[in-house]
């Protein structure tokens, strides 16, 4: 029998993220819920001779989707879309420079003005770094958007994404995001291909599955 993938309904009943939430334009900012998002992420495509990743949230719904018919590593573009296929970010690949790999996170399919500019971590010494997220573009007045841009917050990723254990945190040292191991319900494991993203109300979750998105081309998942 096949292993459930998505979360059981006991998990954190939170609203579902879309990222249709980019785009709205709101009077105020909407109202943030206490509980954090727990979304499931499986690292496989849902199309046939495809590379990808399939979110799930709380209740087993389609949130998000990635579908890369290219070899993981080597494409220079991905997209991140919502359940109906509508491109909620996309990531890029700059230039490669001699200090690391840098990329680009930009709303839906626009290619300028990226929301943030990713670099890798490169260190000769020992380091719990993967990744720096800088600010690049603020947000439009009254998007709504849940990330802080125009104030010039930055973002570090520290961790094992190999092992499945790491977390984004802002510039006071906050978990925004954290990735998880994932265990069934009779306890057998999934290993490294089902996950947990557990994403904080002030952080956005399509921004957290982007990262995601970074840290298996920056990093892969072979150990």
């Amino acid at each position: 029998m096949r292993k459930k993938i998505h979360p059981s309904s006991s998990s954190f009943d939170t609203p579902k993220p879309s990222c249709v939430d980019h785009h709205q334009l709101h009077p105020h900012p909407p109202l943030q819920t206490a509980a954090p998002t727990t979304l499931t992420v499986w690292r496989k495509s849902l199309l046939f001779n495809c590379n990808g990743f399939t979110v799930f949230d709380s209740k087993g719904n389609l949130i998000y989707r990635v579908d890369n018919y290219s070899k993981s590593g080597s494409q220079g573009e991905i997209v991140l879309m919502d359940a109906a296929g509508k491109p909620c970010l996309t990531i890029r690949r700059k230039t490669k420079l001699i200090l690391g790999e840098h990329w680009g996170i930009y709303e839906g399919e626009t290619t300028t003005n990226p929301r943030f500019s990713v670099r890798k971590h490169k260190s000769l010494f020992q380091s719990k770094a993967l990744a720096r997220l800088s600010p690049r573009s603020a947000a439009p007045v009254g998007c709504g958007c849940k990330v802080s841009i125009a104030g010039g917050e930055g973002y570090e990723v520290e961790g094992s994404y190999k092992q499945r254990r790491c977390a984004v945190f802002d510039e006071k040292r906050r978990a925004m995001a954290e990735i998880q191991l994932k265990e069934a319900v009779s306890g057998a494991a999934f290993g490294l291909d089902v996950f947990r993203l557990v994403v904080q109300p002030s952080f956005d979750s399509a921004v957290a599955m982007a990262i995601v998105i970074l840290l298996e081309e920056m990093i892969g998942s072979k150990t």
